[in-house]
C-alpha cells in the first residue's frame, strides 16, 4: 500500500482519537459539575446519582487502554464509506467519524464474501499498534478497483502473531463470519456452542455478551449480565475482554459463588464422596428429579376452606386437581406455576 494512502487513513485515525478525547473530556467536565451540586433535598440526590453513575459508566466505555480504535473500513456500492471501530465517535455535526462494531450497518465488514458482498466493493483491514496505523490490508469485491497496491488476508495473520501476555484478548478486528452469525443472533432461546480447544468458543460468547448488551441495552442493562466460569483463574484469564470492548458491566461469578449469592444461609461443609458424586452428576439424576417434583405437584389431602370478605371459599380436592393439571399445561417450569 502507498505511503500517501497510509498518511490519509493515519490523518482519519488521528482525528478520531482527537474527537474522542473530547467527548471523554466533556464527560470528566459534567462529572464535576455534577460532585459540585451536593446536598439538596432527597429527590434531588437521588437523580444526581443517577447521573453521575451514568457518567462514570460512560467514561468506562470511553476508555480503550492500548487498544487500538479503528480497525478497519467498508467502502460500498452507493458511494459511502464507513470506518468501523470499537465504539462509535462522531463529530460535532453528529456525523459518524467510527461506527460501532456492534452496529447494523458493520455487518458486512463481517459477514460479506466474493459470492454474497453483502453491497460492498471493498473491506479494509488496519494492521495498528496503539494509535499507529502500520499497514493496510484490502479484499476488493469489485474487481475494476484492483491494482498494483491492492494486499490482502495479512491483518488476520499480523492479529495471529501478536504478543500473548496471559490473558484473552477479543477478537473484535477479525471476527469470522461464522462467528459473527453466533454473535449477531436473536437473544431468544438458547445457544450451545460446540467445538474443540482453542476453536474460539470463550472468545465469541463474551462478544455476544456485548453485542447483546449493544442492542437490548435497557432491558439488559436492568436485568443484568452474568458470566459463569469454572473457577477463579479462568475469570481472571477473560476479565479483561468486555471492558475492551466498552462494557464493564457485567458481572463475572464463579459456580461456588453463585451458590452462596443465591442461598446465603446454606453451607456446604463435607464434600461427596466420589460414589455419591457419580450418583449425583449422572445424567439420569435430571430425569429421577423431574419425576420427583412432578410427584409434588398434587392436590391437597382435603378439600380447602378460605375467608374471602364475608363469604368462605371452598375448593374441592377434584378441583385443585385441574388446577394442578393446567398449571402442567400451561407452564414448562415448576416454578413459573
Amino acid at each position: 500500500m502507498s505511503d500517501s494512502e497510509i498518511e490519509l487513513e493515519q490523518a482519519h485515525i488521528d482525528n478520531a482519537y482527537r474527537l474522542l478525547e473530547q467527548a471523554r473530556t466533556r464527560a470528566v467536565e459534567l462529572r464535576n459539575m455534577v460532585e459540585v451540586g451536593r446536598g439538596g433535598t432527597t429527590q434531588a440526590r437521588y437523580e444526581r446519582d443517577v447521573m453521575e453513575e451514568s457518567i462514570q459508566n460512560r467514561l468506562g466505555q470511553l476508555q480503550l487502554g492500548s487498544a487500538s480504535l479503528i480497525f478497519g473500513r467498508i467502502d460500498e456500492e452507493s458511494g459511502e464509506r464507513f470506518y468501523i471501530g470499537r465504539l462509535a465517535v462522531a463529530d460535532e455535526y453528529q456525523e459518524p467519524v467510527v461506527v460501532d462494531w456492534r452496529a447494523p450497518v458493520a455487518e458486512p465488514f463481517y459477514r460479506a464474501t466474493g459470492r454474497h458482498p453483502m453491497g460492498l466493493v471493498r473491506r479494509r483491514h488496519f494492521v495498528t499498534r496503539g494509535r499507529e496505523l502500520l499497514n493496510i490490508e484490502d479484499e476488493l469485491f469489485d474487481l475494476d478497483q484492483l491494482d498494483e497496491n491492492h494486499q490482502g488476508q495479512g491483518a488476520l495473520l499480523a492479529a495471529l502473531d501478536q504478543n500473548r501476555d496471559g490473558q484473552l484478548r477479543d477478537i473484535v478486528a477479525t471476527i469470522q463470519g461464522e462467528q459473527d452469525e453466533i454473535i449477531r443472533d436473536s437473544p431468544k432461546g438458547m445457544i450451545i456452542v460446540q467445538g474443540g480447544p482453542g476453536t474460539g468458543k470463550t472468545v465469541v460468547a463474551l462478544h455476544r455478551a456485548a453485542y447483546l448488551l449493544y442492542t437490548h441495552r435497557f432491558p439488559l442493562e436492568g436485568q443484568g449480565v452474568l458470566v459463569v466460569g469454572p473457577n477463579r483463574l479462568f475469570l481472571r484469564y477473560i476479565e479483561q475482554v468486555l471492558p475492551s470492548l466498552g462494557e464493564a458491566g457485567v458481572h463475572l461469578s464463579v459456580l461456588a459463588d453463585l451458590f452462596c449469592d443465591i442461598f446465603p444461609k446454606v453451607r456446604i461443609h463435607l464434600a461427596d464422596d466420589l460414589s455419591s458424586a457419580q450418583v449425583k452428576g449422572d445424567p439420569r439424576m435430571i430425569r429421577l428429579i423431574e419425576k420427583a417434583i412432578s410427584d409434588r405437584q398434587r392436590a391437597l389431602p382435603k378439600e380447602l376452606s378460605l375467608g374471602f370478605g364475608l363469604v368462605r371459599l371452598r375448593i374441592t380436592r377434584s378441583q385443585m386437581w385441574s388446577i394442578v393439571r393446567d398449571a402442567r399445561r400451561r407452564y414448562r417450569r415448576h416454578n413459573q406455576a
